[in-house]
């Protein structure tokens, strides 16, 4: 499948905005914890907060939703639980552990885009991503044990997030002659049902609801998780998803710098070097993705 759009440069953009507010989602989402809203009903109001700016563009387009139901049922479950999964993830466990779990994600993306897709994956696209991994994986190796197994609820949620953000790009690509819009909001609505179905079968502590704390939800919603999915879904919908998914691991080091500059998790001279590697790996897929688009001979 080629590229969907030959000028590459705002696609590459879009994915590093949206990797660097993702990587530094996390700090609100604990200042709402630590204002009384939990995790779960934080991803209810924050995604409310979301989804309202998209209800009258979701109407006037509400044919193509019919159209392409099934594509955008499949988005809406897996960025459901990507985003549910990811936000609770970062509130039970080290940000850094997280994102490094959650962004083993581009395995699967590189799988399911060359079987799914048909993709081409050119040399320098798998050696980033082989180097992306090696990144992970010196992050990531416990010296004690020398295996690399979930250790928490932490750690699971964030891997099986990573697995379900690695499907959802690979629709949203597939899907790509459909409006960003009407992927947006499957998106939203998928978080919410699950937000409330986690809600109603593990019963957390009611929200301490405040003018502030509504407000910050608001705001978090309505302006940054909006920018976050659009910029997220725009770079997808115009990549080939081994491309978007190595650019996505900035999100990586986004969350590193920011949580060794805002709490108390102490980032290793171990970890820094991983996330160089992280980081040459979403350059040199960056600088690939910029050369000029060759069609390839499938579809």
């Amino acid at each position: 499948m080629p590229t969907k759009n030959p000028h590459t440069f705002l696609p590459v953009i879009s994915c590093l905005i949206a990797a660097t507010l993702w990587g530094l989602l996390w700090y609100p989402l604990r200042l709402m914890e630590e204002m009384g809203v939990s995790g779960l009903w934080a991803s209810a109001l924050i995604y409310t907060a979301t989804l309202i700016p998209l209800l009258p563009l979701l109407w006037r387009n509400r044919s193509g939703i019919k159209q392409q139901h099934w594509a955008l049922l499949l988005i809406g479950i897996t960025a459901g639980w990507a985003n549910l999964g990811f936000i609770l993830a970062l509130l039970e466990g080290n940000v850094v552990r997280v994102l490094l779990l959650f962004y083993l994600s581009p395995i699967w993306t590189v799988l399911l885009g060359k079987f799914l897709l048909k993709e081409q994956v050119s040399i320098m696209a798998w050696l980033s991503i082989v180097m992306a991994m090696c990144g992970a994986g010196i992050m990531l190796w416990p010296p004690d044990t020398g295996i690399m197994l979930p250790g928490n609820a932490a750690d699971i949620l964030a891997i099986t997030a990573g697995f379900a953000f690695a499907i959802m790009n690979v629709m949203i690509r597939k899907t790509g002659n459909i409006p960003i819009v009407l992927k947006m909001g499957p998106a939203c609505l998928g978080v919410l049902s699950l937000s409330a179905i986690g809600i109603f079968v593990m019963q957390p502590p009611s929200p301490v609801l405040t003018t502030a704390t509504l407000g910050f939800a608001m705001g978090i919603g309505g302006i940054g998780m909006l920018v976050m999915t659009y910029t997220a879904q725009y770079g997808v919908t115009h990549l080939p998803v081994h491309r978007s998914a190595v650019i996505f691991l900035f999100e990586i080091v986004a969350g590193a710098v920011s949580a060794a500059l805002l709490t108390n998790e102490i980032v290793t001279l171990r970890e820094w070097a991983g996330g160089l590697l992280v980081v040459l790996a979403a350059w040199i897929t960056a600088m690939e993705t910029l050369q000029p688009v060759v069609s390839s001979k499938k579809s």
